[in-house]
């Protein structure tokens, strides 16, 4: 998003005001937003606001741009990297649809050679309605991107199709379609979170991992095209609409995922925490409390990164959370499990740890160690996937 140029475009309905989310968190990503409103959009929200959020002029009627702007609607539409109609009512939707050019927006739309994104947000029996529906179809045909619609109860009262899709999946999108595509047509295994094993049918073993890391390589990789398998125990509802999440529970269950989404795979990232060991038995009954001491036998679990089949084109990554001889630990797995690269990250450390939503991590591999600073995980994230390039093209 950093330096790129958006045009958000907001028609009159009531979702116009989540629009003002939307510049807030474009602008902290790092873009330059100017906002065009029509007039009917100034009646749920005033154009300071954007103004405000934006630090550019807000544009509403045709002949009264901001001083300065020669052809602001040709000159807007030009410099602009995406065009985003948020929210997108029927009648803007007809507009575009029908190349009719009757204000300051729907003109800058026929004037940009960019690409152009629209959410739509109405009624659900106006989203339904057939005129509505082809006009949207005719769009896409066009490559006008058209965001999916979220489903639940509407400001009428009504509940169905037509509310706006959550600001945080629209930021997405519009990551994705500003991002450069150097994972599309590449397949990724990622694996993220714990594991569990019972005890009995009320208890059970697992670990503190929170799959944060996991769940951001996932939606990273998305992000850039990849087509990715995320193996998991849990997901984010909001992550399921991106990838094709294959839910666990056990060490073995992962394996046996893992091993058969590898098959079609490029390449797999393991930053899940797999249980190590499990309980010999699992009581078929609930243990009862007793004055005695319970003495639980441990096995080992499968090793997934030892015991999964690969070609040589595939690339392979694993993680280690150590909380002592980091780098060591880190060289010594890559070396055992024939790895391209591990993730070392030092658990110890409170501000980095599980759940946390930083991290710092070293890339180790047979040859050295790249110790990257402490950044957000999401950044974490495209440095492994940068890393994951580089090793693909070298085999």
């Amino acid at each position: 998003m950093k330096g790129k140029n958006i045009v958000l475009g907001v028609s009159g309905g009531i979702a116009a005001y989540k629009a003002a989310d939307l510049c807030s968190r474009l602008i902290k990503a790092g873009a330059n937003v100017d906002v065009v409103m029509t007039e009917h959009a100034t009646s749920f929200i005033n154009p300071l606001t954007f103004q405000t959020l934006s630090g550019n002029p807000v544009v509403v009627k045709q002949f009264e741009t901001p001083k300065g702007w020669e052809l602001a609607h040709i000159s807007l539409s030009q410099k602009a990297d995406l065009f985003a109609i948020v929210p997108a009512t029927a009648n803007i939707i007809a507009k575009m649809a029908h190349g009719i050019a009757d204000d300051f927006l729907s003109t800058a739309l026929l004037a940009t050679t960019a690409t152009v994104m629209i959410a739509p947000a109405m009624n659900t029996k106006m989203f339904e309605h057939p005129a509505v529906q082809e006009n949207i179809e005719t769009l896409r045909k066009r490559g006008v991107l058209v965001l999916e619609t979220a489903e639940g109860r509407l400001a009428c009262g009504d509940v169905g199709k037509g509310k706006l899709l959550d600001v945080e999946e629209i930021v997405f999108a519009m990551e994705k379609s500003l991002s450069k595509a150097d994972f599309s047509g590449l397949s990724l295994t990622i694996t993220a979170g714990p594991t569990e094993a019972a005890i009995d049918p009320v208890r059970l073993i697992t670990n503190r991992s929170t799959g944060k890391m996991g769940f951001e390589l996932a939606r990273q990789a998305s992000r850039r095209g990849a087509k990715v398998d995320l193996i998991a125990k849990t997901c984010p509802e909001k992550l399921q609409r991106v990838v094709n999440w294959i839910p666990i529970l056990t060490t073995g269950d992962m394996a046996t995922a893992v091993a058969e989404s590898f098959k079609n795979s490029n390449g797999l990232i393991m930053a899940a925490a797999p249980l190590d060991y499990q309980p010999k038995q699992i009581e078929r009954e609930k243990i009862k409390k007793s004055d005695g001491n319970l003495q639980l036998t441990l096995v080992r679990t499968v090793d997934i990164l030892r015991t999964t089949p690969r070609q040589m084109e595939q690339v392979v990554i694993g993680f280690a959370a150590e909380s002592q001889n980091l780098i060591e630990n880190a060289k010594k797995k890559c070396k055992e499990k024939s790895l391209d690269l591990v993730v070392a990250n030092d658990i110890s450390r409170q501000d980095i740890g599980f759940g946390s939503e930083e991290n710092q991590v070293s890339l180790v591999d047979l040859v050295g160690v790249e110790a990257l600073p402490k950044m957000t995980k999401a950044s974490v994230a495209d440095r492994i996937l940068d890393r994951f390039l580089r090793i693909r093209e070298s085999k």
